[in-house]
């Protein structure tokens, strides 16, 4: 494996596919038909390749591995360098799992442009990739920036009512952020004269441009996780992309924002972390108590599940910045959790839209005499959005809350309080739709799952159980990293 660039081959073969699309030919749906095969055929590819990885990964050592280096700018030291370590892989698994899942549930759903429908996705995958897999700053941030392209297409094309209204907010909120990310990679730069990530977790900066370095990659992470105040496009741009984009979006783009803040803030700016870190794990649980409170107003079942997503990804903010090591672990199996139960629940509201065309709480009700092994289904995905013991949601939240216990206490009883609000809602939601009588004569007919939605779902539904039941081993596989992250802010 040494010799073969597999991180390469990774991050371009989505790349390759989306190429070779426009190579398709025929008419109508046998377009649409050819189009879909060789795209799900490129993911699945991609998925097998990083099985591939995983398996050959030592997960015993602490450093990178798979390093590729090719420099390009040699006088400012800036590289095409990859690698990856036990953090960036677990992402790099998330995504290729859920790329294909995402094209399967999106075939029927998909009705018009299908061949650059699937062109977008295989290149939001690339840059997923690239960007899980960077080890250069300027690097990371070209990745970073550009998957925003492929997103906003993706909403403004095959979006709702009001798709160029979200695409813009989306790609405008986001761009804006990232303005002063690349300013603050600039200034390291200069100032170290190196755009690697590793050098620069060797070298220190003096505490006052720490915290102005800091305060620069915050305003751009802090958007894409996103935090509160800085949420307000997530609710849109989930409402109107279609169920694929959403899924995508809360699965993995989410996590991009607090990937960045183990990768870079925490390791490289050590002193401004500890400095901000009240701060953080303050906003952090504002999120988790505001979003619950307007999550319970919703009327909208997609909006409803997004809000509920700026909540969980609260206890990931509070989770790094507690600086303690339960919380870091807690953030990223949260992170990992939130990707396939939110994955998960935006699917299910998929299904529904497609069966009623329809997202209103209202509109439904009775479902469990029409669809007895979807609301089975959707009842784990619910107590998993709410931490039942058993479910992955479960680990990611309790272990957030023991770090956040040791950094305040009065941080941690507002997350706690934050599960019991959880709870109300997502609970609230799926009485309103699930249960009660079949009273209403445009769903009187609405059938279950099929097939393919039905192995998909619990394919996913596996996956919660696994990571709920026998979480040691992601916390075992990640411990190791972390360690020598928190061991970096500790020395300094």
């Amino acid at each position: 494996m040494s010799d073969i660039p597999i991180l390469s081959i990774i991050i371009f073969l989505p790349l390759f596919g989306a190429i070779l699309l426009f190579l398709v030919s025929g008419s109508g749906e046998q377009i649409k038909k050819n189009s879909y095969d060789l795209a799900l055929w490129t993911s699945l590819s991609e998925l097998f390749l990083v099985l591939i990885l995983f398996l050959q990964f030592d997960g015993d050592s602490s450093g990178f591995q798979f390093i590729e280096k090719t420099s390009i700018l040699p006088n400012y030291d800036v590289s095409y360098h990859l690698g990856v370590d036990q953090i960036s892989l677990m992402f790099i698994l998330l995504t290729a799992i859920l790329v294909p899942i995402c094209l399967v549930m999106s075939n029927n759903s998909i009705k018009n442009r299908t061949r650059e429908f699937m062109v977008c996705f295989l290149l939001l995958e690339t840059l997923i990739m690239g960007v899980f897999c960077s080890l250069d700053a300027l690097l990371f941030y070209i990745f970073f920036e550009a998957l925003l392209i492929p997103m906003f297409l993706i909403i403004g094309i095959w979006g709702g009512k009001r798709k160029i209204y979200a695409a813009y907010k989306f790609f405008l909120y986001t761009l804006a952020g990232s303005i002063f990310f690349l300013l603050s990679i600039l200034v390291m730069a200069y100032e170290a004269e190196t755009t690697s990530i590793i050098e620069l977790y060797k070298y220190s900066f003096s505490p006052n441009l720490q915290i102005l370095l800091w305060l620069g990659m915050f305003l751009s992470f802090a958007i894409k996780v996103p935090m509160w105040p800085f949420h307000t496009w997530l609710p849109d741009a989930h409402v109107e992309a279609p169920t694929a984009g959403s899924v995508i979006l809360a699965g993995v783009l989410l996590k991009v924002g607090g990937y960045a803040f183990i990768r870079f803030s925490l390791p490289i700016l050590p002193y401004a972390s500890d400095y901000f870190s009240t701060m953080m794990m303050i906003l952090g649980s504002i999120a988790i108590i505001y979003t619950s409170f307007v999550a319970m107003m919703q009327e909208d079942i997609k909006k409803l599940i997004a809000y509920s997503s700026v909540a969980h990804m609260g206890y990931v903010t509070v989770g790094i910045f507690s600086l303690q090591e339960s919380g870091v672990e807690g953030a990223v199996i949260q992170m990992i959790s939130h990707g396939l139960v939110s994955s998960a629940l935006f699917l299910s509201v998929g299904v529904l839209y497609d069966r009623r065309h329809s997202r209103r709480i209202e509109d439904y009700g009775g479902l469990v005499n029409r669809m007895p092994f979807y609301s089975f289904l959707l009842m784990l995905f619910t107590l998993a959005s709410i931490g039942l013991p058993g479910t992955s949601g479960f680990v990611g939240e309790i272990l957030v809350i023991f770090g956040a216990f040791k950094a305040s206490g009065y941080v941690a009883v507002i997350s706690a309080c934050g599960v019991i609000l959880g709870a109300v809602y997502m609970l609230w939601l799926y009485k309103r739709i699930i249960f009660g009588a079949l009273e209403k004569k445009e769903i009187s007919s609405i059938v279950d799952l099929n097939i393919t939605e039905s192995i998909v779902l619990s394919f996913l539904a596996f996956l919660i159980l696994i990571l709920g039941i026998y979480p040691v081993i992601v916390i075992n596989f990640i411990s190791v990293p972390l360690d020598a992250t928190l061991g970096s802010i500790l020395a300094r």
